[in-house]
């Protein structure tokens, strides 16, 4: 028996943390000893069903996992291995991380960094290395410090928090767009130069506007991507990874035809082993760990269901870890 977040159907929704019998775990070629997760805004939307995220059920909740080997058939692992898991359907069609143990595949793992305990990686989580994949983006287009001011929408948000923080530490100038005004000074602790009101850009607006941003970090979609493209200075990029406005494109090819602004998508779930290696390798360098703990609150497993509504409702700050062992 394992303890876990079970999201069931049958035929009426259900989320609770309960103790679940092994073949509960699903397959896979690694049992792995979870001692923390975390609670993305996937994760929210699958515990209170508001999106079709969960593909099979009966399911253990949970995209993103780390702690120890218990046991291995894969022979690029072994146990007492310091491992981490983030997407390849993990917690949609395959059994999650909300829990106290989880089957997987060997080939989704990804060693933990030395400079990062388990709490501090889950810390980090889908959302912390989506940022670094945003960044990895943009440099790879080009950008590189002094080109000019870049913009991180969403900037309280898991996502948000972590590209603020690295770019901040690679020497970017930032400015952070958030609707919450009080978080202002959390922003700035983070690096943040400036900090913009979500309500400049969340509106319908012109289809070109003033050239301001060398780079976008954008987290939001809809109208805030649209606004932010039509920001961007001649030859820049936006690196989009999230749809927490919307997912509609209610925009003009303008930016593209006439400034050549290159519209970079991000995807986390089914990255490349080589992509995610740097990811994490660049994350022990160029984050400043003592951040996380400005970033992180920490919830037991029982806590997880009530506070995905927080979530949802934009009420988070930063990361959530789940404490699972």
């Amino acid at each position: 028996m394992f303890q876990g977040l079970l999201l069931e159907k049958d035929p009426q929704f259900h989320a609770a943390v309960r103790e679940l019998p092994d073949d509960l775990l699903g397959e896979g070629d690694v049992t792995v000893a979870v001692e923390y997760s975390t609670l993305n805004y996937k994760d929210a939307l699958a515990i209170r069903d508001r999106a079709p995220i969960v593909r099979s059920w009966p399911l253990v909740a949970g995209i993103d996992g780390a702690g120890t080997v218990l046991e291995s058939a894969s022979p690029a692992w072994r146990p007492g291995d310091r491992v981490l898991v983030n997407g390849f359907g993990v917690g949609e069609s395959h059994p999650g991380c909300l829990a106290t143990r989880a089957r997987l595949r060997g080939e989704w793992l990804v060693r933990i960094p030395d400079a990062f305990t388990s709490r501090q990686v889950m810390a980090i989580g889908t959302a912390g290395y989506t940022a670094m994949l945003c960044v990895l983006a943009l440099e790879r287009h080009g950008l590189r410090p002094g080109d000019g001011e870049v913009l991180v929408t969403g900037a309280t948000g898991g996502v948000g928090s972590v590209a603020v923080a690295v770019l901040s530490r690679l020497g970017y100038a930032v400015t952070g767009s958030t609707g919450k005004a009080d978080e202002a000074a959390y922003l700035e602790r983070l690096g943040a130069k400036h900090v913009l009101d979500r309500a400049e850009l969340s509106k319908p607006g012109k289809p070109l506007q003033k050239e301001r941003w060398a780079a976008v970090v954008d987290s939001v979609g809809s109208h805030t991507l649209v606004n932010a493209l039509a920001q961007t200075r001649r030859g820049g990029a936006v690196a989009a990874c999230g749809l927490a406005q919307g997912a509609d494109l209610p925009g003009t090819v303008h930016p593209f035809i006439l400034r050549a602004v290159a519209l970079l998508g991000v995807e986390s779930v089914t990255a490349p082993l080589s992509l995610r290696q740097e990811a994490w390798g660049r994350l022990a360098r160029d984050l400043d760990p003592s951040l996380l703990e400005t970033m992180v609150q920490e919830l037991p497993l029982s806590g997880a269901v009530d506070v995905a509504e927080r979530l949802l409702a934009g009420r988070i700050r930063g990361r959530l870890v789940v404490k699972t062992a």
